[in-house]
């Protein structure tokens, strides 16, 4: 009966995805126009990836997001190390580093490496990235993962120096970091003079080149043939946008696309059970959550956040939602990130004790907020579900969809209430997770949308960041972890698990546990 079940909506949804590709754009119930899906048809030579998320920008300096990332992290852009799909460090523009002192790295840098525009890759190219996203004018929201960098001595043309403020133990890290993908210093200095937007004309030195940018469509990237590397096994990328869940995955099944990311959790049967899609399934790094805007009342109350995490049933919520993908989260470090507390008390579902705390609170007969979301799927159920256990206190939760960039910038300028995100650990160290969700100095756009500030946990980050022993920043994180979960500025949710659809014509692909998806060797059959 299931797959019975199965077919009949598979053939529904097939049908809705041929409707709407005859050449004309549909406008999707998220507001995001889907265009021609007919990439599959463009060849063995052009990958087309449907994803739910327009690009905010392609500057990795200014980045903040993933689905923007995804677009030209190690693809236009790369960075001087990189990390491989066990998270440890392989060599990238620099071949070779070594930790000279406490406070002194040494890098040695690939001498074949040309950019895009036919600059040459070299120590002052380092040197013009690193001072860039360091420069207060650029106001890069990612600057505080290179800020303890004081120099960078160019010691001859293929060897660069980076000298700290003090010893920072997650730097190498941080250079595999989307934000430290290096731009071509003409096109740094075109910017400066006004005569080009990097996020219009990006220039890197990666495997695919940048070719358009159809705001709201797609986004296309052309091989490059004169990459330093092994060359792309495809001649264009193509990253649509396909807002609905639905028709990315239909577009897989009748050979529209060749990767479908993410698709809906509830059609993980259907994809296993089809022949002409396989289920890619990816352990993550990250964390859904629920945040409040502790600025904003009544969630400047502690007890009113204690209750909310007590009356949200995150179990029913990963169940019902995520079809049990992913783990429960307890607190916000996951299992496979530096920094995991095992033994971490969380608040579990506790209906009677949510109702004493905002008794305690003075909100016996509820009160009312909003619960902000983008586009998304799996949040905007997860919303609905969150509304619907909430209105047995009496509390009246009103829905808010945003657009995705819209969604970024306005939840980073702190006009919210509650509200839903996930938050993608690149580089899979504590200090990543802990500065971005819960320093005072990221509150904002920068990650702490929760606009929370405790000065000791401040100081334990501060701490765990300057820390050599690996044992006593692991105490520190689990310090400001015990004080985070009392405080409750958010409700962790679920650490994630990527799934992805992939036609079974596609070799090679694989997705780092960010969730960025590696494209550099794959192939189509």
């Amino acid at each position: 009966m299931k797959k019975v079940y199965s077919l009949l909506l598979l053939v529904i949804m097939i049908f809705i995805v041929s409707a709407c590709t005859d050449g004309d754009v549909e406008e999707n119930s998220g507001g995001e126009g889907a265009g021609e899906n007919n990439g599959g048809e463009s060849g063995d030579d052009t990958l087309v990836i449907a994803v739910d998320s327009e690009v905010t920008q392609i500057d990795p300096h200014l980045g903040t997001d993933i689905p923007s990332a995804n677009v030209y992290h190690n693809k236009i852009f790369e960075t001087l190390v990189v990390q491989d799909e066990n998270m440890e460090i392989q060599s990238g523009l620099a071949t070779e580093w070594e930790r000279i002192n406490d406070n002194e790295w040494e890098f040695r840098l690939r001498e074949d490496v040309e950019f895009h525009d036919g600059e040459p890759f070299d120590a002052n190219a380092v040197k013009a990235n690193i001072d860039r996203v360091l420069d207060p004018e650029l106001a890069s929201p990612r600057a505080s993962l290179f800020e303890m960098i004081e120099e960078v001595e160019i010691v001859d043309d293929y060897t660069v120096r980076l000298i700290t403020e003090y010893p920072f133990a997650p730097l190498l890290a941080n250079l595999a970091h989307y934000s430290g993908g290096i731009i071509s210093p003409a096109s740094i200095q075109a910017e400066s003079e006004g005569e080009v937007n990097l996020t219009e004309d990006p220039v890197g030195t990666g495997p695919l080149t940048f070719d358009s940018w159809d705001q709201g469509n797609e986004v296309v990237l052309s091989k490059n043939d004169n990459y330093w590397g092994e060359e792309m096994q495809v001649e264009e990328v193509i990253f649509r946008v396909v807002t609905e869940s639905s028709s990315r995955f239909a577009m897989i099944e009748t050979g529209q696309a060749h990767i479908a990311e993410p698709i809906s959790f509830q059609s993980l049967d259907m994809v296993e059970d089809s022949d002409n899609m396989e289920l890619y399934r990816s352990e993550g790094l990250g964390i859904d959550y629920i945040g409040f805007n502790v600025e904003t009342e009544p969630f400047d109350d502690i007890r009113v956040r204690q209750a909310l995490s007590y009356a949200i049933d995150t179990e029913a919520i990963i169940d019902g939602v995520y079809n049990g993908v992913g783990t429960e989260a307890i607190g916000p470090i996951g299992p496979a990130n530096f920094g995991y507390h095992p033994d971490l008390e969380g608040y579990g579902h506790d209906p009677e004790r949510a109702q004493e705390l905002l008794n305690e609170a003075g909100y016996e007969d509820g009160f009312d907020t909003t619960f902000w979301t983008n586009d998304d799927e799996a949040r905007v159920t997860t919303a609905e579900i969150v509304q619907d256990q909430l209105s047995e206190y009496g509390i009246n939760v009103e829905i808010k969809q945003v657009e995705w960039g819209a969604y970024l910038e306005q939840t980073g300028e702190g006009l919210h209430d509650m509200f839903i995100l996930g938050w993608s650990n690149m580089t899979g160290d504590g200090d990543y997770n802990q500065y971005y969700l819960f320093h005072s100095d990221a509150r904002g756009s920068e990650g702490n949308r929760s606009f929370y500030a405790n000065e000791e946990v401040d100081s334990l980050i501060d701490e765990a960041r300057q820390e050599s022993d690996e044992g006593e920043r692991l105490e520190m994180y689990h310090q400001a972890q015990e004080i985070e979960v009392e405080e409750a500025p958010l409700v962790p949710v679920r650490h994630t698990e990527y799934v992805a659809a992939i036609s079974p014509d596609v070799e090679g692909f694989w997705m780092h546990p960010s969730r960025v998806m590696m494209l550099n060797d794959v192939e189509i059959k």
